[in-house]
């Protein structure tokens, strides 16, 4: 049986869950920064997530880094509680 497709003015989602999804984390290149966002995205999933997880760019001059952190989602809800909370973090100057 196909799987039944959503109404003709009802745009198909643009991400399928579940999924492996990467968010973009900038901040201050400062001792413990690369941890602290490993540790703030462990109490986010709920679960440890492993620094294999997590690749860091310096960047040229060295005063910032970017972390590319990929995590396993469930929903689109998951998603956007996530950005929510990095929004409300201090030490994190800019994500995607």
């Amino acid at each position: 049986m196909s799987e039944p497709k959503p109404p003709a003015d009802e745009k198909p989602p643009l991400i399928e869950y579940p999924t492996i999804y990467a968010f973009k984390v900038m901040g201050r290149q400062e001792h413990g920064f690369a941890e602290y966002v490993r540790l703030l995205f462990g109490r986010l999933m709920g679960s440890e997530v492993s620094p294999d997880s997590i690749a860091v760019v310096p960047s040229s001059k060295g005063t910032y880094i970017s972390l590319t952190v990929s995590v396993y989602l469930l929903s689109e809800e998951h998603r956007r509680s996530i950005y929510l909370q990095l929004h409300q973090e201090k030490r994190i100057l800019y994500y995607l």
